[in-house]
Parts: C-alpha cells; structure tokens; sequence
C-alpha cells in the first residue's frame, strides 16, 4: 500500500479540524478508501494529502452538485459508449450474413476497457470515493432497508470504482469472453442432415438448430407428437456426443454433410459415402478455461472479491453463495418433486428418461404440435418486420394501455440473432433497447416466438428501469435474477398472446408444478455451474482436459444425487450440455434464482394490475435485493411459496386429469 497508516491518520485529522466532528465518520471511510487504491504513480504522500484535503466537500449543497455532475456526464460517457459496443459487436450479435474476420477484431475490442484506468489517472475516481462511500454486502443487507434512494444512488456511484482493473486486463478479459461467444454462435447442427442406422432423416428440411437452446426446444416439442420418443432419443445422443467431445467437427454448422449419430459416423450429404472426421476433443472445454484464465487476471485487481466466485454472488447478485446454494437444494431436496415425477411416467405411459427434465406436458396449450404453433405465429408475423410492428398490440394484450403500450415499443427495436437471442438494453435515457430473437426465412416460428417474449420481458424492464428512473446510478433491477424474472413472466404468457390458453383451476395447479418442474431442471445446472468454478479455482494450473473430465463427474455427481432418486437413472451427464456454461462466467444460478423470483413476482401479479405493477416494480432501480423485494413484494427471496403451490396443486389435480 503506498499511503501507510501514519500519512491516512494525519490527514484524517486535517480534515476533521476543518470541516468538523460532524463529518469524521465520512472524512474517515473517504480517506481510507482513497488510500487503499492509490498507487505509487498517483503521486507522493505529499500529493495525496494536498488532494484530500482539496477535494473533500461537506457542504450538503455542493454535495448534492458533485453528486449530480457525475451522474449527468457518466450517463453521456456509458451511453455513448455503449452505442459503439453496439455497433462494433452488429454482427457478432446480429444475423446479417457471413461474418468477416474484421468483426471480430472489432467486437474485441473493449471500449470500456480504458475507462477505469483514466478516472483514476485523472483523479476523478479518487473524487468520488473520497466523497460518497461504499457499503459491504453485510451492511447493505442490514442497514439499507433504512436508506433513502439518493444514499443508494451515491453507493452505486462509488461502487462503479471500487476496482482498479488496469486496461489490459479488461481487454484481455473481453476477448476471451467474445471468442466464447463466436464458438457458442455458430454452434448450428442442421437436422435435416441427421440420419438413422437405415439412413433416413428425422427432422425436416431447413431446420438449424443451436446447441443447446433450439435442441432442448425441440426435445420440448416432440412431446406434442405420439411418434416424437425416437427424435427425442436421437437429440439426447446428439447431446452426449457434444458433452463428451465425441461429435466429428465436420457436424458442426456445416449442411454439407450428414451425420448418423449412433455410430457417430460422417457422410457427404445426399450420399452413403462415408468421408473421414474428426471429434471436437477438448475445445467445448478450451472455451471455458480460456474464461477462467480471464477472470484469473482480474483477481489479484479485486482484493475485496478476489475470485469471480466472490465478484459473482457478493458484488453482482449481493446474495451469499452459502445462501444461494442452499436455495437451490430446497428445491432439488423437496420431496414433491417424486409426485411430479410419477405424474409425468402416467402421463408418458413410459418410465422417465433423462431428457424429461425438460418435460413440458404440464403447460397449458402443450398439446399443440409445434406445426400448428408455427404456423399460427407465422400467419402473425410473417417477418421480423411485422413482429416489430405488432409489438404495441402484444403489450396491450398483456395488459398495457395503448399509449405504455406504444411508449414501450418506440424503445425497444427488434433484430435477427445470430445466437438463440438476447436483449440488450440501453445505457442512457432515450436510447433503445434491442429485442433479439432467431426467425428463418420463411417467418417467425414457435421457438423463435417463445425467445421473443422472454427477450420481450427483459426489454420492457430495461425501458422502464433506465428512462423512468430517479437516479442514473440505479437503472436496472437488483441482480441478473431480477430482469430474468421479468423476462420468465413475459415468457410464461406466450400462449395467452396467441389466444390459445384456458386459465381454469386446474390447468393453473398444473402450470405449478410446471414451474417447479423447470426451476428443479435449472437448479441442477445451476449448481454444477458453480462447482465447476469452484473447482477451477481449487486446480488453477488445470487443462481442458482436466475441465473437460471434471466437468462429467460432476454431472453425474449432481445428477446421481438430485435426479436419479426420481428418474431410477444413475450417471447422466445431460446437465453439461447448456452453453451458457462454456461462455458466461457463472451466470446460470441468474437464472434459478430469476425462475424463484417470477413465480413470487406472478404470485403477487394474480391480485393487482399487471401492467402497473411491473412498472412500479421496475422504477424501484438497483436496490440490494432484499431491500427491492420487500419495498415490490413485501417478502423476501425464497423458494416456499413456490412449494407451498405445488403442494396445492397436487392436491387439486385429480387422476382423471392424467
């Protein structure tokens, strides 16, 4: 540390003679926060003392102008910015054809990646944490509640300097992250190509499908088909080649060749000639140690979070992991779930198979061949163009007035993803939110439309959190958590905006167990997403090899003890098989927590307005979790109302309903 203790107490003293004992306990924490970021090239002791004691404000009044002054230009600096992220990673995010090598040297570049380095070299950064202070994560939990919303604005604004990441970490970071996102993006198998041992095709002719979102949704629909066991089976194989690094890389995005994946063998499409392959090995693992070695660079620049395990669940989510943990295996523990598992065997007249995590009987409106939705979604929205178009009478059909309704989608453009789809909201007021989702030439179809409105749920949370919010500092929701949790809720309605739901009773007990049976799914991968990170960190010296190897005992570990006590299958590894996994740093507990989140969020919804409520709820802003879900909800987070209803709904179906 450059500024020892001797030089901190000295000029705490100074100050506190001169603005007074009111403000020691400010002048304090200011001070020690400065000193334990200040570097040998920020200057002398000297340097440090003359730049506390000029840049300490206690005067409420020009506090209060300080404060506005960086929230004003940081709004114009990040929105900026963001706008060329954007237009730098277009085609990287967006399908607009082949990509060149060109785009992705622009998508790694980082244009974020200077910014931390030059507010401290220009001593702005200091300004900040000299004046507005930070808060452990222990503190906000139990003190925040009594906040008001500017001393939470203040926070997130010191907050955005807590770390002194140098330049060349981000940018090393953000190309590690983009080269995982290009992997995962082209990740296409082309079912048509798909044959069996005599050599017929399963899947129709031009259908793409994304490992692994657009392959577990076809798993989903071929619950609608008396005959779609067969694909189901294949699609299951398809996925444990990929996990075990057993698929020829010839598959991989590539219509030229079929693929017959019980022998695993290759052929030129259209023909039985066998061509030579070779497996894809070790780089579905590669992709993920090369994120690791990224977030390695950053810890020892993050004393406070010193791994991305910390930064993940103490900064990010501000949810222990202990805590999170323990949530997860509520739900994977409860002894419901062995009912629901019986109750999907009747209805499947078959014993369970792995895949049936991602059972989707239970749903009202399921029934329908994914034909039939296809086509009724594209008779709606034959283009993107006309999805765009439609989005003021979607949300007025969820509930929106006219004039919210049109408010919300003259921000919110929607564009063809290169990936399965994602939104990307806007860093400043005014700007638009972009709404992604996969359509193929001939039209929107079902999975494309499902996408669509969990990307729909972020985009309406992330207008509302930016341009109606009070405070810059506090656009967005708590966590991650929170915006899927808008996002499942849009999601969960797809049928009611196709007119094809029938909200009785009993089709809602149903809907419960639904979400408990996806939360339980989710739960698992969740955790394996974590003890893999946990695990890197324990072997830092590890190969993909070893992540790779690591990553299928883990599965199985997980799914030998959650899952096979319901499905009678021991050492499956299908829990590998999500993407987000390889590419997204530890993000999937965002999504259990988000699936807990939206059902007490839909549990509140069913007695108020839905429209209103979920803009109240999204100009809350940045709160720590807690404190948010006790000022929209009134309770916190937890996972017993969710048991609670599925102990009711089990009551209230009835044999006859099987």
């Amino acid at each position: 540390m450059m500024i020892n203790e001797h030089d901190r107490k000295a000029v705490i003293r100074n100050l506190i003679q001169q603005h007074g004992e009111p403000q020691q306990e400010r002048i304090v924490r200011g001070v020690h926060q400065v000193a334990l970021r200040w570097r040998k090239e920020d200057g002398s002791p000297d340097v440090f003392r003359q730049f506390c004691i000029e840049h300490f404000v206690s005067n409420p009044a020009k506090l209060t102008i300080l404060f506005e002054r960086f929230l004003k230009n940081l709004e114009s600096l990040y929105g900026n910015l963001h706008r060329v992220y954007k237009d730098f990673n277009w085609q990287l995010h967006v399908d607009t054809g082949e990509m060149l090598p060109v785009d992705n040297l622009f998508a790694a570049w980082d244009v974020f990646a200077h910014v931390t380095d030059d507010f401290f070299q220009t001593k702005l950064a200091f300004l900040v944490l000299l004046n507005f202070s930070l808060a452990s994560l222990a503190e906000k939990t139990k003190q925040g509640r009594g906040w008001h919303r500017k001393r939470w604005a203040e926070l997130r604004l010191a907050e955005q300097f807590a770390d002194r990441v140098p330049a060349a970490v981000n940018l090393y970071r953000t190309t590690a992250y983009t080269q995982a996102e290009k992997y995962i993006y082209s990740y296409n198998i082309f079912m048509h190509n798909i044959i069996d041992k005599n050599g017929q095709r399963l899947f129709p002719e031009g259908l793409r499908l994304i490992s692994h979102w657009d392959l577990r949704d076809e798993i989903k629909a071929q619950y609608a088909h008396q005959d779609g066991l067969p694909r189901q089976e294949v699609i299951y194989l398809m996925m444990q080649r990929i996990i075990h690094q057993e698929i020829p890389r010839q598959v991989i995005n590539n219509p030229q060749v079929d693929w017959e994946p019980l022998s695993n063998r290759v052929f030129m499409h259209g023909t039985q000639k066998p061509m030579p392959s070779e497996a894809e090995e070790t780089r579905r693992y590669e992709t993920l140690l090369n994120i690791f070695r990224a977030e390695q660079m950053l810890d020892s620049h993050t004393p406070d979070t010193p791994t991305l395990i910390a930064r993940r669940f103490e900064r990010d989510r501000e949810i222990p992991e202990t805590e999170v943990e323990t949530l997860l295996q509520t739900i994977l523990r409860n002894p419901l779930l062995k009912n629901i598992a019986g109750l999907i065997e009747k209805r499947l007249k078959r014993p369970l198979r792995p895949f049936d995590i991602w059972y989707t009987g239970f749903k009202d409106g399921s029934g329908y061949p994914e034909e039939e939705l296809d086509s009724i979604v594209r008779e709606r929205y034959p283009t993107l163009a006309a999805f765009q178009s439609g989005l003021p009478k979607l949300l007025m059909t969820l509930g929106f007035s006219r004039e919210k309704a049109e408010y919300l989608s003259q921000y919110i453009q929607v564009d063809p993803a290169r990936g399965a789809g994602h939104a990307m909201g806007a860093k400043m007021r005014g700007d638009r939110a972009h709404l992604r989702t996969r359509v193929p030439a001939g039209g929107m179809n079902y999975k494309g439309f499902n996408t669509a409105m969990h990307e729909l749920g972020h985009s309406v949370e992330q207008v509302f959190s930016m341009n109606e919010i009070d405070y810059y500092t506090l656009e967005g929701v708590p966590n991650t958590a929170f915006t899927e949790a808008f996002a499942f809720v849009f999601q969960s309605r797809d049928l009611d905006v196709l007119g094809l739901t029938n909200r009785t009773p009993e089709n809602e007990a149903w809907l419960v167990l639904h979400n408990l049976w996806q939360t339980m799914e989710i739960a698992g991968v969740s955790l394996l997403d974590m003890r893999i990170w946990r695990w890197m960190y324990e072997h830092p010296d590890t190969d993909a090899a070893g992540v790779k190897e690591t990553t299928i005992a883990l599965a199985k570990q997980i799914w030998n003890e959650f899952f096979a006590p319901l499905f009678g299958i021991t050492d499956q590894v299908i829990l590998a098989i999500y993407s987000h996994i390889l590419y997204c740093g530890m993000y999937i507990p965002d999504y259990a927590l988000g699936h807990i989140i939206s059902f007490q969020i839909e549990d509140y919804l069913k007695h108020t307005d839905f429209a209103r409520e979920m803009e109240r709820m999204c100009k809350l802003g940045r709160l720590a979790p807690g404190v948010w879900m006790e000022q929209a909800l009134g309770s916190s987070v937890s996972a017993k109302p969710l048991l609670t209803a599925a102990e009711k709904a089990l009551e209230v179906v009835s044999a006859d309903s099987l």
